[in-house]
């Protein structure tokens, strides 16, 4: 009997803390999808950047001469 008792608790316990890690999980589901929208931004305005500054931005990294 007392081992039968320590699986319900065990089980009991075990399902708390999956409804826990579910309802977490949908808060960092939207952290998640905040954080890729802002890095998402991020490199669309490097990639702004780039196409107005492409020209500039190559030649900086161009060897002349005996460098």
């Amino acid at each position: 009997m007392p081992q039968e008792q320590h699986s319900q608790s065990m089980a009991h316990d075990e399902q708390h803390e999956n409804d826990a890690v579910i309802g977490a999980g949908t808060t960092h589901e939207a952290a998640a999808d905040a954080a890729i929208d802002d890095l998402d931004a991020i490199l669309d305005d490097i990639g702004a950047v780039l196409e107005t500054n492409a020209e500039e931005y190559v030649s900086g990294f161009v060897q002349k001469g005996g460098q």
